[in-house]
C-alpha cells in the first residue's frame, strides 16, 4: 500500500489546474448546482488553497514528524459527520484519519456532497487499499470527529456520549488593524472577509481599528443568496434606524466588540490602545478561531492578513489538534 506521502502528493497532483478540464468542470458545475452559496471561484479556490498548503511532499513528511504513528496498529473506524458551509471543509478531517491509519466512515453533508464524493474518488484510484466507508447512523465506531453549529454540538455531544469524540461548534474570526494598512492590504483583508460568502468560521466578521480610523474596504460581487442577505440587513438596519456605511454588497456598522448576526454585516470596533484588544481577545479565546492582523504577537492563532482562507496543516480548527486525538485513540 502506498505510504500517505505518496497517496496525498499524488491527489495534489490530480487535482492541479482543478476547473481547467471538462471533467473537473462538471464536477464545478453539480457542486454549485446542489449549493447555491457555492461559486465557481470559490470552488477552485478551495482546491487550490488544499493543493499548496495540504498536498506538498515536504510538507507532509515535517508535518508528520511530529506525530508517533504506529507502524502497525488495528485500525480504528472513526466516524467523520462532515460540514457545508464552504467547499470541501471536511477533507483535512479525512485526510488526518487516513494518515493516522484509520478508516474514515464519512457523513458529507448534504451541501457538499459532489466535491466530497469526487476527492474520495480520486483517493481510492490512488489507492485502491483505501479504506473510505460511508457513515451509517445505527453503527458502532471507535471515535467520532463532528462539525456543525453549537444546536448541532449540542446534538452530538449527547449521541456520541459514551464515544471518544472531537465535536466543533460555531467560532468567529476577527480582523486588527494597525490603521498603516496599504491599498494591498486592504485587498487581502478583503478576501478574508468575503471568500466564501462569509460562512467560514475563519472569516472575519468583526474589525478592531484605532480610534478615527476608517477602513475602506471594496467588495466583489457575491452570489444572489448572499445578495439577498444583505438587502435583508439593510432594510433592517435601515429600520431601527442604526448607522452604517453601505459597500454595495455588505455593511460597515461600528457597534462595539460584538459579532454579527448577519453574513453581509461587518462589525466595528474601535480601540485607544492594544491592550484593550489583548484583554478582549483573551477573555473571547473560545468563542475565537482566528485572529487576522499584521501586528506581531496578538494571539497563538493569529495569521497575516490574506491568510485565513489558506491554512496549514497545522491550523488545526478551534486549536485542537487532530492528529494528537486519533493517533492516541490505541
Amino acid at each position: 500500500m502506498k505510504s500517505t506521502i505518496q497517496i496525498f502528493t499524488e491527489l495534489g497532483a490530480r487535482l492541479a489546474g482543478f476547473g481547467s478540464d471538462e471533467v473537473s468542470r462538471s464536477v464545478i458545475a453539480r457542486a454549485v448546482a446542489e449549493n447555491e452559496w457555492f461559486s465557481v471561484e470559490d470552488i477552485r479556490y478551495a482546491v487550490e488553497a488544499i493543493r499548496s498548503e495540504m498536498l506538498d511532499a515536504e510538507r507532509i513528511e515535517q508535518w508528520l514528524s511530529h506525530y508517533a504513528l504506529a507502524a502497525s496498529h488495528e485500525p480504528k473506524r472513526v466516524a467523520i459527520i462532515m460540514a457545508g458551509n464552504i467547499p470541501l471543509v471536511g477533507f483535512f478531517d479525512l485526510m488526518c484519519v487516513i494518515a493516522s491509519g484509520n478508516i474514515p466512515c464519512v457523513k458529507p453533508s448534504s451541501k457538499d456532497r459532489v466535491l466530497e464524493a469526487y476527492v474520495e474518488q480520486l483517493l481510492r484510484e490512488i489507492e485502491p487499499a483505501l479504506h473510505i466507508e460511508q457513515y451509517e447512523q445505527d453503527a458502532d465506531y471507535d471515535a467520532v470527529i463532528a462539525t456543525g453549529g453549537d444546536s448541532a454540538n449540542l446534538y452530538f455531544a449527547t449521541a456520541f456520549e459514551h464515544t471518544p469524540s472531537l465535536l466543533r461548534g460555531s467560532r468567529h474570526s476577527v480582523a486588527v488593524l494597525s490603521g498603516r494598512e496599504s491599498d494591498e492590504d486592504m485587498l487581502r483583508l478583503a478576501d478574508d472577509i468575503f471568500r466564501y460568502s462569509g460562512l467560514g468560521c475563519r472569516n472575519v466578521s468583526l474589525l478592531f481599528v484605532p480610534k478615527g480610523y476608517k477602513p475602506s474596504l471594496s467588495v466583489r460581487k457575491m452570489c444572489r443568496a448572499y445578495h439577498n442577505n444583505y438587502l435583508q440587513c439593510r432594510a433592517l438596519l435601515t429600520m431601527q434606524g442604526a448607522k452604517f456605511e453601505d459597500l454595495g454588497e455588505a455593511l460597515l456598522v461600528e457597534s462595539g466588540a460584538e459579532f454579527s448576526r448577519f453574513l453581509s454585516q461587518i462589525n466595528i470596533a474601535e480601540y485607544y490602545d492594544l491592550e484593550e484588544v489583548h484583554s478582549w481577545l483573551a477573555a473571547s479565546d473560545e468563542v475565537l478561531q482566528c485572529v487576522v492582523s499584521d501586528i506581531e504577537g496578538l494571539h497563538s492563532r493569529a495569521v497575516p492578513l490574506g491568510r485565513a482562507q489558506l491554512p496549514t496543516l497545522f491550523d488545526y480548527a478551534d486549536e485542537r489538534d487532530t492528529m494528537q486525538f486519533l493517533t492516541s485513540l490505541d
